[in-house]
């Protein structure tokens, strides 16, 4: 079974982090959420709390079979730290998958390569995609073969996004 990454810091949505890790979990798969150090709590927007598994600093793309960014406040936080870009981008030329909702897809207007992307974002997240020269479409599960991204936009879309990942890891 796969172990997938979640990066994730303080006002993270709930819902984007709780779910997406059930469901892998549920289908047999390991979540480590990591942030600046191991054994830190995080806090979600809602009060969802996680206990980090290791830090960012610890964190290597030889490590994980894929990548989950969960939107909120969390990846604007994330985006102005160049090891979570870099660790990101990483990924997105890796031939590993890529998960990502709503405010997630913020964090790849700094990796330089967001003209190469297509994807979905949340409605206010999507022009600056669009800006930074990504091809965004407005669905609930965008999924782009060719750097092996799902993103969809909102929590209401998590069952088609939860679906979507659980298919890329099979």
């Amino acid at each position: 079974m796969a172990k997938i990454i979640a990066i994730a810091t303080d006002d993270f949505e709930d819902s984007e982090l709780v779910s997406p890790k059930e469901a892998l979990e549920g289908a047999g798969h390991t979540v480590d959420v990591v942030e600046n150090e191991a054994s830190k709590t995080i806090t979600g927007k809602h009060g969802a709390t996680f206990e980090t598994v290791k830090g960012i600093d610890d964190a290597k793309l030889s490590d994980y079979d894929a990548l989950l960014i969960p939107g909120g406040f969390s990846p604007d936080k994330l985006r102005v730290d160049d090891r979570y870009v870099e660790l990101t981008k990483e990924f997105l030329e890796s031939d590993k998958p890529v998960f990502t909702i709503c405010h997630g897809p913020q964090l790849f207007i700094q990796t330089g390569i967001t003209d190469q992307l297509t994807l979905t974002a949340y409605k206010s997240v999507q022009p600056d995609l669009k800006y930074a020269g990504a091809d965004v479409k407005d669905a609930e599960v965008v999924i782009d073969d060719a750097h092996q991204l799902v993103s969809s936009r909102t929590p209401k879309d998590l069952p088609a996004f939860n679906a979507a990942i659980i298919d890329a890891l099979a």
